[in-house]
């Protein structure tokens, strides 16, 4: 159920799916660090890894989990924080007869983040998590 506000939010279906999708980018974000921690626990602390943005996160990547499994992790994660950015940095519009999110490209170019895009993006995170599960031996 969503709350009673005043401010306008898009449609029930959409923010289910903006929810998910900041869900399983967080169950992955987790993972990362776990993977991290599996591979070289003496050299990173869970508390301090888990203070950085993701996007400091990708040096540890690479000194990591590239390190034991090559770049696809490293890469599908980079393009996956980017991703998520552009969704939290967003801002809402309305789109015909709804209300969505859009955001701009750093060229400055506009555009939407509609079901399609957010829909893509728990796909990708799926990918990742099936990687990082593989990485961990299951």
């Amino acid at each position: 159920m969503i709350p009673n506000t005043r401010q306008a939010l898009p449609c029930e279906q959409y923010l289910t799916l903006l929810g998910a999708a900041i869900c399983v980018f967080n169950a992955n974000n987790a993972f990362i660090i776990e993977n991290i921690l599996r591979l070289n626990h003496s050299n990173y602390d869970w508390s301090k890894l888990f203070d950085l943005t993701s996007g400091l996160l990708l040096d540890p990547v690479e000194q990591t989990i590239t390190k034991k499994s090559g770049q696809e992790i490293s890469t599908l994660f980079a393009h996956l924080v980017n991703k998520r950015n552009r969704i939290v940095h967003s801002f809402q519009i309305t789109s015909g007869v709804e209300r969505i999110l859009a955001t701009k490209n750093r060229a400055g170019v506009q555009f939407h983040i509609d079901s399609d895009y957010l829909q893509e993006f728990i796909k990708e995170n799926e990918q990742l998590a099936i990687l990082l599960n593989r990485l961990r031996g299951f």
